[in-house]
This record gives C-alpha cells, structure tokens and sequence, in this order.
C-alpha cells in the first residue's frame, strides 16, 4: 500500500490493491455523489465552466514553469472529476488509470 501522502502514489488507482475491478465501497459511494452533483443542469454548467479555465486554456510561449506545473494540476483535477462522474454514471470503473506521460 502507498502512503497517500508522498508524491503521485495518492492518484494512482486504488482499486489495484482490492484486487483490480469495480471500485471499492468508499470510491463508488464517492463517484456516485460526484455524478449526483453534476447531472443538473447547474452542474453542467458548473463543469463546463470549470473544463474551460484549465483543459481548453492556453498559456502562451512566456509562461513560467511555475504557471505551466500549476495549470497541469488544474487539469489533472478536472480529468479525476470527470473521471469519478464517469464511475458514478456507469456504476463501474469507467477507466481504471489516468494516463500521465512519464519523462
């Protein structure tokens, strides 16, 4: 088991250590109040919102590294959102992992 505390190990797929499959109990109760929120049409909107300040911006060639790494962990938070929102509609594990390119 990962400390959830170190470095990316708090991302990775929990359902690995329950021995692949579905999410456990706490994931999917988790997922499913995510869908939940989402499925008006204020969460919609909300989401849309949200997609358009971090996955459809551009940062121009000036960008800092600073606001570079800061706009990925934006992103990365909408794409686990997106992904919980997923899980909870389906009621299984839509997608098990995140891609993340490695360097």
């Amino acid at each position: 088991m990962h400390d959830p505390q170190t470095g990316w190990s708090w991302f990775e797929d929990r359902t690995a250590d329950a021995g692949g499959g579905a999410p456990n109990g706490d994931d999917m109760a988790t997922a499913m109040l995510a869908a939940r929120c989402f499925s008006t049409n204020d969460g919609e909107a909300l989401l849309e919102y949200l997609r358009s300040l971090t996955t459809a911006r551009v940062l121009g060639p000036d960008a800092s590294d600073t606001m570079l790494r800061h706009l990925e962990g934006q992103r990365q938070l909408i794409a686990y959102l997106n992904l919980l929102i997923a899980r909870g509609r389906t009621g299984v594990a839509a997608q098990t992992k995140l891609e993340r390119t490695e360097p």
